[in-house]
């Protein structure tokens, strides 16, 4: 299987990778063309972490070659129950607030891209505009939502600054909590 992801930004060439490895069967090769040197070291650690081979070779000025061979996934990779409690619209701290949005909007995309998706994502105070009128990841979330995951939003913290919850269900404090402890792995941001 060959794919050419020029041009697409990251996480793009690890999920598709992901994808096509997910319908390969062992040893078959998936080869994907890419345009910069993180995509080949994320691929290469994608690789490492599921058990599959890693190649990488220059296909001209500024192009990768990337050879995968499926393998079989490595024990617990993406297994367990996932809680995933997001506090916050953005992601990381800097000097961009357009940065910080828009990998926020990346990362619950790449969520997508599990093979299973977290049990339960968890919104509060700022993470509530996320799950709200106007976000830009609602459709991810459905998707998710599709998928198996519960996601709850914090109703004080809705009606705290005014929003009005579009995808999920509302949920307290007290629940949040009991949802993280009982986590096999959680994940806050």
């Amino acid at each position: 299987m060959d794919l050419d992801l020029t041009g697409k930004p990251c996480p793009i060439p690890v999920i598709e990778a992901k994808k096509a490895l997910s319908q390969a069967a062992p040893g078959q090769i998936v080869r994907l063309l890419v345009d910069n040197e993180p995509a080949t070291r994320n691929l290469a650690r994608m690789a490492a972490g599921q058990g599959h081979a890693f190649q990488c070779e220059a296909a001209g000025p500024g192009r990768f070659l990337v050879t995968l061979t499926a393998g079989t996934k490595a024990p617990g990779q993406e297994s367990g129950r996932l809680v995933v409690a997001i506090g916050r619209d953005s992601l990381g701290h800097g000097p961009s607030p357009e940065l910080g949005l828009t990998l926020m909007k990346t990362f619950i995309f790449s969520l997508t891209a599990l093979e299973t998706p977290p049990e339960h994502i968890l919104f509060f105070n700022g993470g509530a505009f996320l799950t709200s009128e106007g976000s830009k990841a609602l459709d991810d979330l459905k998707t998710l939502e599709s998928r198996g995951a519960t996601i709850n939003t914090c109703g004080a913290c809705l009606n705290f600054y005014q929003l009005t919850l579009k995808i999920g269900s509302i949920t307290d404090m007290f629940s949040i909590t009991a949802t993280l402890a009982q986590a096999e792995k959680a994940v806050t941001l």
